[in-house]
Order: structure tokens, then C-alpha cells, then sequence
């Protein structure tokens, strides 16, 4: 295991690693009212969003940084969805939170668009201080229904937030139909290493509908395997999985179909909450 710090020191103030490319593996596990799994192989982007010049020179043939490529990043896809500076969207997201800026890279990791089309259901941003470490992390979650929350994660002290730390927060957003908007997310990332470098960084969010219970009623994640970016290694992941977007919305939909097919409760589309933002820290307000 390694520390946070030792982790991310990896390209975080270092304006020559902007980008990285991470194969990864999702997995998401419904265990009531009776067991449904489904897992499968991806690959995303972490893009440093504090360096938007920087990152616009990794614009080629292939991939295209808020420009039409086969792979390409988009503002519009995050924040505002208006294609404005995210960094200024982050600003006032952090100031609804009452959380402040560490001060630090800020690194977003999330499915690009391929072949103009992507669907994320859950992007994540990494807030670091200037040391490198971790301070604040923001689960920016989408549904199907074109709607979209931020969670923001940190410490109830503010201090970094440790490999293997579980950071809880209340669920005030619709994701599935089958799914109440009650109980609390349980978010934890787990970071282990090789050589000193970040080799797996896993984050789960557990789904806890019953305050009762110390079961969730749902374990997902993510566990990604951090490399440079380069376009060979993009372009290999693309060969693999041309369609790897298109198969993220369908998966959903065909599993979902699976689920009312067993008999799993329907919830209809609620009302969106009041704010687009939940902190963690709120209920200890």
C-alpha cells in the first residue's frame, strides 16, 4: 500500500503529465432482493483540468481535446454542460459545498466520447494540495433520464483523504428505477502500487437503502490501472472496444430489463433535489 501523497505525486504538478490513460474493470453487484451481478472491461481517461492549454496540445488524428476526433473529451459532457472552463464550474461547486480549494492539480477521471457518444454514470474529480495529496474528491453522477448531482467528498477535518479511508454521504439523487432516493452511499478509494508507482486504484461505492442493515443493497466500482498517455496505447483500447460507450447505455438498460423481469421494485422518476450539490459534511453541520 502506499499513501495518498506518494500516489498522485505521479504527474500532479508536473505540466508535462496532463493526461492518463487507465484500463479498467466495473463491476456492479445487487444483493436484495435477490443477487444480480454484471461486470465488465473499459477504459477511461484522467485528464489534469487545472492545465486546459497543455491539454489542448494532445489534440491528433485520434483524439481531440474539446474538438471532433474519434476520441475526444468534451466541457459539454461535465460541470455547466454549457462547454464553458470547468475550473470555473469546480469554483462555484466547491463555494456550494463550503469547501475550499486545496490549491493544487486537479484531475478528472471519465469515459471520453467515442465516435461522438459517451454516457458516464459516475465521473470523478481529484482535488490535490500543492504537497500532492488528496483533499476533496467530487463524484459528479449522471442517470439515464438526462440529469446529473455532485457529491463532494473530504474529511471531517479536512485533512487528506487516506487510501482505504471511507467517506459516507446521504443519496438525495434518482439513479435506478429500482432504487429508493433514501439511505447513503459509502465511497472508499483503495490505492496499491508497484515500484512506487500507482498500479490499481479501486473506488467503490456501496449503496446502503436500510439504515438497519449493515448490508448494502448494491457494491459497485471501478478499478483502474494508471499509465502515461499515449496514442498507441489509446488507439490499441479503441481497437478492442470500438463501441465501448455505446455498450456502457445498453448494458444499463438491458440489465435494468433484467431486473423488472425478476420482480424488483419500480420506483418512478422523483423530483431532482433542491441543489445540484451534497456534501458529506452537511449532517455534521
Amino acid at each position: 500500500m502506499v499513501t495518498e501523497t506518494q500516489t498522485i505525486a505521479f504527474g500532479a504538478d508536473d505540466s508535462a503529465h496532463v493526461m492518463q490513460f487507465c484500463s479498467a474493470r466495473v463491476w456492479h453487484k445487487r444483493l436484495r432482493p435477490f443477487k444480480h451481478p454484471l461486470n465488465y472491461d473499459v477504459f477511461c481517461l484522467r485528464l489534469r483540468i487545472d492545465a486546459s492549454q497543455a491539454l489542448q496540445q494532445q489534440t491528433n488524428w485520434l483524439f481531440g481535446f474539446n474538438r471532433r476526433r474519434p476520441v475526444s473529451f468534451m466541457n459539454a459532457d461535465h460541470g455547466y454542460r454549457d462547454g464553458g472552463d470547468l475550473n470555473v464550474w469546480l469554483a462555484d461547486t466547491l463555494a456550494a459545498a463550503d469547501v475550499a480549494h486545496p490549491g493544487g492539480a486537479v484531475w478528472l477521471q471519465t469515459f471520453p466520447r467515442l465516435l461522438g457518444y459517451v454516457f458516464n454514470p459516475v465521473s470523478f474529480w481529484y482535488l490535490h494540495d500543492k504537497a500532492g495529496a488528496v483533499r476533496v474528491m467530487v463524484a459528479e453522477v449522471n442517470n439515464t433520464f438526462g440529469q446529473h448531482h455532485h457529491y463532494v467528498l473530504t474529511t471531517a477535518d479536512g485533512s487528506a483523504i487516506q487510501s482505504g479511508q471511507a467517506l459516507t454521504c446521504q443519496k438525495v439523487f434518482h439513479v435506478s428505477p429500482f432504487c429508493p432516493v433514501t439511505g447513503h452511499y459509502r465511497f472508499e478509494r483503495v490505492i496499491t502500487s508497484r515500484d512506487g508507482q500507482a498500479a490499481v486504484d479501486r473506488m467503490t461505492i456501496d449503496y446502503f437503502d436500510d439504515e438497519s442493515l449493515d448490508e448494502p443493497i448494491i457494491r459497485t466500482g471501478i478499478a483502474v490501472e494508471p499509465e502515461p498517455f499515449s496514442t498507441s496505447r489509446l488507439w490499441r483500447a479503441v481497437l478492442r472496444m470500438p463501441l465501448m460507450t455505446f455498450g456502457v447505455m445498453l448494458r444499463i438498460h438491458w440489465h435494468a430489463f433484467k431486473l423488472w423481469r425478476g420482480g424488483a421494485t419500480f420506483h418512478r422518476l422523483p423530483d431532482l433535489p433542491t441543489e445540484t450539490v451534497t456534501s458529506n459534511q452537511e449532517s455534521s453541520r
